[in-house]
């Protein structure tokens, strides 16, 4: 009998195991629980070599391996981990979230039970404007009174929601139809299971500055909470190749390869070529891609030349 045909145990990862079943809070009233994992950091690297052969455990630690699998988009061995998740998430987030048709999902149903009785509120201090330049994003905050007044009105709206549905429900009226007036920023609860590969995705999209700040939160803990713990070699080589990196499209590499070579002359002329220098009466035309290209600039600390 060779060495490979004997059992095999199931991975297990202590730091994961002390959270199992703990929820990690988000938000006022949210929550992430880890409910069951399957596979570990070992079963990446059992998975590749498999594929690979077992000349690949010479050449490579499993830390070595991992970091290659992701910095060349191997996503197959990826998947061999998968994770179930218990979240309490309020609607409107979980619109964005349900997005992501990767994973297996059940809902809690409010056509069966009752809904739950707790709404996301927004504080004071964390009303946000709407963005200028982002038709769906916002950037900076609200002052302070208009804070304090959009709080009161938040609550004074939510309470009057939740009133109406439990009178009701007081009266008889079917669950599934006393639900229909019920705000947004009620919670809910659902089961996700998800594999690594596509977890990873959703964090990638999730965890970005340009995200909803509220989903934000729940996938920054899901990923430095419980991702990190579980798989951490994948986590470390998630973040180093695909989170923190900066892809560069071909007309991107014609701009800054010219600025960084000095050429200011040669990059404005391939900017214009690329039609991303029309002006109106006084100022450039609104372009997505040349800032796009601008944030990369900033990234590898170099100044647009059009800006200068």
């Amino acid at each position: 009998m060779s060495e490979d045909s004997g059992r095999i145990g199931r991975p297990q990862v202590e730091a994961l195991d002390a959270i199992l079943g703990v929820p990690l809070k988000v938000l006022d009233d949210g929550f992430v629980r880890v409910v069951d994992y399957m596979g570990a950091d070992e079963s990446i690297v059992q998975a590749a070599r498999v594929s690979y052969g077992r000349g690949t455990r010479k050449l490579h630690e499993d830390r070595g391996l991992i970091r290659y699998l992701m910095r060349h988009w191997h996503t197959t061995p990826f998947e061999m981990c998968e994770i179930k998740l218990h979240v309490r998430v309020p609607m409107d987030c979980w619109r964005q979230w349900i997005r992501h048709r990767s994973a297996s999902v059940n809902e809690m149903s409010t056509r069966y039970s009752i809904a739950i009785d707790a709404t996301q509120r927004t504080t004071e201090s964390d009303w946000r404007g709407q963005s200028s330049d982002n038709r769906q994003g916002s950037s900076g905050l609200l002052d302070a009174v208009q804070g304090t007044m959009l709080s009161a009105r938040e609550a004074e709206l939510q309470d009057f929601a939740r009133s109406i549905y439990q009178e009701r429900l007081d009266l008889g009226v079917a669950r599934e139809q006393a639900r229909k007036d019920l705000p947004l920023s009620t919670y809910t609860e659902a089961y996700w299971k998800i594999d690594l590969h596509n977890l990873l995705h959703f964090l990638r999209l999730r965890m970005d500055t340009h995200a909803q700040q509220e989903i934000r939160d729940y996938a920054n803990v899901i990923g430095e909470q419980v991702v990190a713990k579980w798989c951490p070699f994948a986590w470390e080589a998630f973040k180093d190749y695909q989170f923190h990196s900066v892809g560069l499209t071909r007309l991107e590499q014609a701009v800054i390869r010219e600025v960084a070579s000095g050429n200011k002359d040669a990059a404005l002329a391939a900017a214009k070529e690329f039609g991303w220098l029309e002006r109106g009466e006084k100022v450039l035309k609104t372009n997505r891609e040349r800032s796009e290209c601008e944030s990369k600039l900033a990234d590898l600390g170099l100044a647009a030349p059009w800006k200068e």
